[in-house]
């Protein structure tokens, strides 16, 4: 992030990074903000399984990975799941049935650049399981495992791990988990 020097307004090499969340020029006042970007996780769930999608891309390729990606602008977090579950998957939801469990922030590493961000983590419950259909630009594939059996040393970033310790410790054997 330090690479950037010249001042998008000014022109002047005089943008410092405060190594948090934005540049500022000392020339001209301007400011740059680089915030947390919102992405979506979906755990697709039939009875005690959850579907996992294999990595197409960097950063992480080949890892296990949530269906999901990045929010759009003017776009919710939910229309979001539906968007990317069906250019991932071709899998069509009723955003309805959509359940937010937590909030988790996580670094995304891509060409250079560590971008802070904060995924929201969903469940959409499945009566059958789906044969599903892989956008393969981004999915190399994807299996279904057990909640006790998830490969969690092979999962693609931290945050989707630290969500599915709490998700198998927390939500498996909890009253409202049908």
């Amino acid at each position: 992030m330090e690479n950037l020097e010249y001042c998008a307004k000014c022109g002047e090499k005089s943008l410092r990074w405060n190594k948090i969340n934005k540049w500022y020029c000392k020339q001209c006042d301007y400011v740059l903000y680089h915030n947390c970007a919102a992405a979506v996780a979906v755990i697709l769930r039939h009875k005690d399984e959850i579907f996992l999608t294999i990595r197409n891309k960097d950063p992480q390729k080949g890892k296990f990975d949530l269906p999901g990606g990045f929010v759009d602008p003017k776009e919710s977090a939910e229309q979001t799941c539906r968007r990317e579950l069906y250019e991932e998957l071709k899998v069509t939801i009723d955003i309805n049935r959509l359940k937010i469990l937590k909030t988790n922030p996580n670094l995304y590493p891509y060409k250079g650049i560590t971008y802070n961000t904060l995924d929201i983590f969903y469940e959409y419950p499945l009566e059958e399981k789906t044969e599903m259909e892989f956008e393969k630009s981004e999915i190399a594939g994807g299996n279904w495992f057990s909640i006790g059996d998830l490969p969690m040393d092979e999962m693609a970033f931290i945050s989707q791990k630290e969500f599915l310790n709490i998700y198998k410790r927390e939500y498996l054997n909890s009253p409202i988990w049908d």
